[in-house]
């Protein structure tokens, strides 16, 4: 049975499969332990004053958080997957950034964002795009390709 790009049904992942895995993980993670720092009510506050690790949160940003987490879980199952969710990364995050440039501090800020989480945003939009754009060596021909 011939094997697909980026399933090669050995159960070996490519780099980044287990980068958007982990940051899938990773964001999961952050959305759901932020409920224990807002709660469930009034989702989208401004200037909450609530924050986990730094990072400004309420109910709508935990909600964005566990929506990114999944979709990285379930994208990573193979490399043309994990190519769109560094894609969705880079746009989503890149547009977040300029969201929250412009958005903190005002009273329609409705995912209560604050410069760490702008930092991050950034960061994230750059990790996005690696894992989309980087090369991926083939073990069965030695080859970079970027499929």
């Amino acid at each position: 049975m011939a094997a697909t790009a980026g399933n090669t049904n050995s159960g070996a992942r490519t780099w980044p499969q287990l980068v958007a895995l982990a940051f899938g993980a990773i964001y999961l993670l952050v959305g759901i332990v932020g409920f224990f720092v807002t709660g469930f009510g009034d989702f989208f506050a401004h200037d909450t004053n609530q924050t986990l690790l730094g990072f400004e949160i309420n109910g709508m940003h935990n909600v964005v958080h566990i929506v990114i987490g999944v979709a990285g879980l379930l994208l990573a199952r193979t490399l043309a997957g994990a190519r769109t969710y560094g894609w969705l990364l880079a746009v989503g995050y890149g547009a977040a950034f300029v969201y929250g440039l412009i958005a903190i501090g005002t009273t329609w800020d409705f995912l209560s964002i604050n410069a760490a989480d702008n930092v991050l945003h950034l960061l994230t939009a750059i990790v996005g795009l690696v894992i989309a754009l980087g090369p991926v060596r083939s073990a069965v021909t030695g080859r970079t390709s970027r499929v």
